[in-house]
């Protein structure tokens, strides 16, 4: 069984990739990269296609609603290398079409193409005849309870030519919450020959178990990797994966640096916040959430709101 981080927007950079690599992920994704930004050349939307050395393979996660920019889209990621300048950096290239967020649904794109499962097939099959890659698809069991359209939008990515999907199993109405519908799962999988990677409510080792016996080749986790990256380590019962809070932060704030200094060294030309301000920011998205649960959290995370500096940090963190 693989374990999977799953694309979550303003979170899965490189640096937070790296981290979950290092806790037992065996593949992680993007962040949600937006095809009309690339297609219309909006230069900081490439950081999000950067990858750093000693990450587990990566897929590059795509979203949009237009098949011209879709298939622009797939041709820049597929050329993109890692740092031997060989090989391909990514090791697939997804379509989104699950995120219920309203800036990705107003624009036609995410969680709206769970109710249009032609135009699913078309934006894959855009994707497909673009890259040598393989394309996969993401999404949901339907807009509402009542309304599987999930069937329907496997029949799309097998047409189109896919080489697998992750299915959501929640619907677009329960956002990030409620229960997750492994019936509906397992039904997937038995109906459809493509790899399926199930998602959606892995809290626990409990729960991954419990979606391992749809019959799932892979598992995705999301948000419980932001503040636990030893969830990995566990799934895999990985000896001396367990590592402190404190030590993460640690180890990411590093990566970070690392990070900002080869986005600033390659794009030159783009705004590239200074080593105090790209930590100030990251550690609002980030860093605090290390410290949930632990003795003192909340005065800490209150003294972390307050700094401004990267000295400042590595005094918090002993670092």
């Amino acid at each position: 069984m693989k374990y999977v981080l799953a694309p979550l927007a303003e979170f899965t950079d490189a640096p937070f990739r790296l981290i979950c690599t290092e806790a037992g992920a065996d593949m992680t994704y993007t962040e949600m990269v937006s095809a009309a930004a690339l297609f219309h050349g909006h230069g900081p939307t490439r950081h999000l296609m950067e990858t750093m050395p000693g990450e587990a393979p990566v897929a590059c996660q795509i979203f949009g609603a237009k098949e011209d920019e879709i298939a622009f889209a797939a041709r820049e990621a597929s050329k993109l290398r890692v740092q031997d300048g060989v090989s391909p950096r990514f090791c697939a290239i997804d379509l989104n079409a699950g995120c219920p967020m309203p800036r990705i649904v107003r624009s036609g794109a995410g969680a709206c193409l769970v109710a249009d499962p032609e135009r699913v097939y078309r934006l894959l099959r855009a994707m497909v005849e673009n890259t040598g890659l393989p394309v996969t698809l993401k999404t949901r069991l339907g807009p509402h309870t009542g309304d599987n359209r999930i069937f329907e939008l496997v029949d799309a990515a097998e047409r189109a030519g896919a080489k697998g999907i992750t299915v959501h199993a929640r619907y677009t109405s329960q956002m990030h919450g409620g229960p997750t519908h492994l019936d509906v799962l397992a039904e997937v999988v038995r109906r459809t020959k493509l790899p399926v990677t199930g998602n959606g409510g892995i809290q626990t080792v409990a729960d991954a178990r419990a979606m391992e016996q749809t019959g799932v080749v892979a598992v995705m986790v999301a948000r419980t990797a932001l503040r636990d990256p030893s969830i990995f380590a566990r799934l895999k019962g990985l000896e001396g994966g367990e590592i402190s809070g404190p030590e993460w932060a640690r180890r990411h704030l590093e990566h970070l640096l690392v990070f900002r200094r080869m986005l600033a060294e390659k794009y030159p030309e783009d705004h590239v916040p200074c080593e105090d301000g790209y930590v100030g920011i990251k550690m609002h998205t980030h860093l605090f959430r290390y410290f949930r649960g632990l003795p003192g959290a909340s005065a800490l995370r209150a003294r972390l709101s307050s700094i401004r500096t990267l000295a400042e940090v590595r005094e918090i963190f002993g670092a």
